[in-house]
């Protein structure tokens, strides 16, 4: 069995709780806004340049 699948089924409310608490202490609570504010941006573009690759594909096919 694989053991990274292992780990993963491992995790629950208490070490999701500790994870928290310790991203909080690296970069205080001034900083996460701006972190998941750069975080959501990013997956914005994203999303935005798979959705043209798609349609590029798209308009090949015909």
């Amino acid at each position: 069995m694989n053991s990274l699948a292992i780990y993963f089924g491992m995790i629950g409310g208490p070490q999701i709780i500790i994870i928290v608490v310790v991203i909080l202490l690296l970069f205080g609570g001034k900083k996460i806004p701006e972190l998941m504010k750069g975080l959501g941006s990013g997956i914005k573009e994203f999303k935005n340049a798979a959705k043209e690759e798609g349609e590029d594909k798209l308009e090949e096919k015909n």
